[in-house]
């Protein structure tokens, strides 16, 4: 879906893999899976929070299948952004992509994580 909208994207395994990647990247984006496996997507953006400068305030977006009462409250106490729940909807997505990056232009590409 990220393709088809004009962006890339690095994929990682699991949580422990998000972290590393974003202490070694630059990402504007970050869509954190919550149920990953070694580190969760709660526990590795609580520690991209605790990173200095600008890694910090990365935008997160959580992508869940947790869809009950109190989940999108959940993601927003660990230090994510935003909330976008599984199966992903091709619409949602794109508004999310659109609210978070505000300064895409025609042709640019934009890169994405975990």
């Amino acid at each position: 879906m990220l393709k088809k909208l004009g962006y890339t994207a690095d994929v990682v395994e699991n949580g422990k893999e998000a972290v590393e990647a974003v202490d070694n990247e630059s990402y504007e984006l970050i869509f954190m899976d919550c149920q990953m496996p070694i580190l969760d997507g709660y526990e590795a953006t609580k520690i991209i929070r605790k990173f200095d400068g600008e890694k910090s305030s990365i935008s997160i977006v959580a992508m869940t299948a947790n869809v009950m009462m109190g989940d999108r409250e959940k993601c927003l106490d660990a230090g994510m952004n935003d909330y976008i729940p599984k199966p992903l909807r091709p619409d949602a997505l794109a508004e999310v992509l659109d609210r978070y990056l505000v300064d895409r232009k025609e042709g640019d590409t934009k890169r994405d994580a975990a």
